[in-house]
């Protein structure tokens, strides 16, 4: 049965968006991650969040896999990687949280919500937004 990622909205240490990435490296390998998902893993957000954490996509992938709470993850990717201070919090969860808001994603957003008949609704304004619309959660 295929279930649905985390929010974008969910945090982790403060960091919006990595519960979703985890969640969607965890349910794909689990054979429960919808095909229409599957193409993006590790690219656009996924991508953006990985290089802002300075680690590898597949590294991270494997650690995932490995077993450990989402804060086991962050903690890895800080040793790994980078550790995020409280303003590179403020800078990430600002970007992820409006990507898609008057920005080189709007497009992209546009075509999403016309693709899902949801191109008259205003109050979708960022990807954060849709992902949990298109997911059946309320934004």
């Amino acid at each position: 049965m295929s279930q649905k990622p985390a929010s974008a909205y969910d945090t982790v240490g403060g960091m919006a968006y990595l519960p979703r990435m985890l969640s969607k490296i965890r349910l794909h390998a689990a054979g429960e991650l919808t095909s229409d998902y599957q193409a993006n893993l590790g690219k656009g957000a996924d991508g953006f969040c990985a290089s802002f954490l300075r680690i590898e996509y597949d590294a991270l992938r494997q650690r995932v896999l490995a077993g450990g709470s989402n804060e086991d993850i962050l903690e890895w990717c800080c040793a790994t990687g980078r550790r995020l201070n409280q303003e590179d919090l403020l800078v990430w969860n600002g970007f992820i949280l409006k990507l898609g808001w008057k920005d080189p994603a709007a497009r992209r957003l546009q075509k999403v919500k016309a693709e899902n008949g949801l191109a008259h609704r205003d109050d979708i304004q960022t990807m954060a937004d849709f992902f949990d619309i298109d997911e059946g959660r309320k934004p």
